[in-house]
């Protein structure tokens, strides 16, 4: 559990980051779309590992 703990700060940080980066910016600077994948990456490993621990 405490693996999902904490790729749910990561997930939090990286949502805070983006924000702070979408700013003022248009949604398809490279900057945004960068900060936007890699919070993509950890939402989709936080899903798989929740699904993981659902079907132990």
């Amino acid at each position: 559990m405490a693996d999902l703990i904490e790729i749910q700060n990561m997930i939090e940080q990286l949502r805070e980051k983006l924000h702070q980066v979408s700013e003022g910016k248009a949604l398809t600077d490279a900057e945004v779309i960068r900060a936007s994948q890699m919070l993509d990456v950890l939402l989709i490993e936080y899903q798989r590992m929740l699904n993981e621990k659902l079907n132990q």
